[in-house]
């Protein structure tokens, strides 16, 4: 088989043929590494021909049969630099492997490259990666989402079969909405987090982004578990099942109008391939109606409370003394710390240490920290209370297709809205997905662009969650590929 017709194949089919004999795992590894990367998707890749990966995995023994896998930079991986996007971590070589890419590895599969990234993935747009922002695969002059940007990207434009994201407010779902891909965000708690470098530890989830549905399973199913060195994980009870569903009969379908097609910012190309979306919903034998989420509003306003609150904690491990970066001008202690953390962390970072402190201040906590918890338990509440009368929620992953490289970079507060639809889910902790619903121009014309529809699950049901992703799926019919794919044209 020729490289193109070798990185068309989805990761279920390409382990069909391995398994089959059909092709090699080495074969298959080499391809991927063979074709070039004009996005800056990859901080670090292995080269063709490499007997594992630069000890990145065993072979092709185990179920996933030496396939090749693009990991985001944030997972610990031994003897292979690890940054978080960052220079404060450059040239940092961790001594241990992350559980959830160790647990894929021993399954089998073998690290392709590390992936860009937004700065501790802070970011929406992969504009804020320390190394130089990734492109979108659609239109090189936008962006790819974030943070993990480098991960949908590389799965897009055939850098990869597959791909480890995190996703602590939409940084999984977003990029593979913009990128048209399937991003999964799991429940939190179904996948260990012990090795990923933390950003906000109550909300932090590693997921896959994958070309289909049963590839997100297929990855989901070697991922999930509990994790002694992890006491937030408790897995998936029962495991998970690749998905077969060919209709929706029998499943309510609950639109939330507080981040329906009529919230405020979704454009008109993104509302009419929703609202296309919802009527397959309803021919596969679904029921569709309108829901109410009325604490979601303030997600936005609660998680960038939360979020920077923790991260101001997490980040204060960066100082210049144990590991990364250190600035050696320092005169002093005190001037080690400023320097080193000056030159080291981005301006994004930098702003939501600034305010996360501000929030845990004493005097503030409980205006603000306080608040925001009590905002995000009705949040919860509020998901809790329409699954009683629903299976799923649907909505708009992100309110808008890729936008322009730089457009919202000196807007903070218009960058944060690209995650209106996807930080509830986040602030809830129930899992959801992103599947491509079409393709449409943005407001004020332009190419057009991949747009995604998010569907959103109770708590540990991710197997149902996947079946019915899966029938949507196949109804929708999305197989378009972007120009360039595979290091070739259109």
């Amino acid at each position: 088989m020729s490289i193109r017709e070798l990185i068309e194949l989805s990761a279920a089919e390409a382990l069909r043929r391995i398994t089959a004999g059909e092709i090699s795992a080495a074969e298959l590894f080499d391809a991927y590494a063979a074709v070039p990367d004009e996005l800056n998707a990859y901080l670090w890749r292995a080269e063709p021909g490499a007997a594992d990966g630069n000890g990145a995995g065993a072979g092709a023994e185990g179920p996933l049969a030496g396939l090749p896998l693009a990991v985001k930079d944030i997972f610990c991986t031994e003897g292979i630099a690890t940054t978080a996007g960052s220079r404060i971590l450059e040239g940092y070589v961790p001594p241990y492997t992350a559980t959830s890419v160790q647990r894929v590895t021993d399954a089998g599969a073998r690290i392709l490259g590390k992936t860009n990234m937004d700065e501790f993935a802070m970011g929406s747009s992969n504009e804020n990666s320390a190394f130089g922002p990734v492109l979108n695969p659609w239109d090189t002059s936008r962006v790819p989402g974030g943070s993990s940007g480098g991960s949908a990207a590389a799965v897009a434009a055939g850098l990869a079969p597959w791909a480890l994201g995190t996703d602590t407010g939409g940084s999984i779902r977003q990029p593979a909405a913009l990128c048209g891909i399937v991003g999964l965000k799991p429940t939190y708690g179904a996948i260990s987090r012990y090795g990923m470098i933390a950003f906000a530890s109550s909300l932090d989830q590693c997921g896959p982004l994958t070309r289909t549905v049963t590839d997100a399973a297929l990855l989901l199913r070697e991922l999930q578990g509990r994790d002694e060195r992890d006491s937030t994980s408790v897995g998936i009870e029962g495991g998970v099942e690749l998905p077969s569903r060919e209709d929706l009969r029998g499943l309510r379908f609950g639109v939330p109008r507080e981040l329906g097609p009529d919230a405020e910012g979704i454009e008109a190309g993104v509302r009419e391939v929703f609202e296309r979306t919802l009527r397959r919903i309803e021919e596969l034998g679904g029921e569709v109606d309108e829901c109410e989420l009325p604490h979601s509003r303030h997600g936005i306003s609660a998680y960038y409370v939360i979020a920077p609150a923790e991260a101001s904690a997490n980040l204060a491990r960066y100082d210049g003394v144990r590991y990364g970066m250190r600035d050696p001008d320092a005169r002093d202690l005190t001037g080690m710390y400023e320097r080193t953390r000056g030159r080291g962390f981005g301006a994004e970072v930098k702003r939501r240490i600034m305010l996360g402190t501000y929030a845990l201040s004493s005097g503030y906590y409980d205006a603000y920290y306080g608040q925001a918890q009590r905002v995000r338990t009705k949040i919860a509440e509020d998901f809790r209370a329409a699954f009683e009368s629903f299976d799923f929620l649907v909505t708009p992953t992100a309110p808008t297709v890729a936008f322009e490289l730089g457009s919202k970079t000196d807007d903070p507060l218009a960058m944060y809205m690209n995650d209106y639809c996807t930080v509830p889910v986040s602030l809830a902790g129930v899992p959801a997905i992103s599947l491509p619903g079409g393709l449409a121009q943005p407001d004020g014309g332009g190419p057009e662009l991949p747009v995604g529809v998010q569907v959103i699950a109770p708590a540990f049901t991710e197997s149902k969650l996947l079946d019915a992703a899966y029938a949507l799926e196949q109804a929708i019919g999305f197989d378009a590929r972007p120009p360039g794919f595979g290091g070739g044209e259109a």
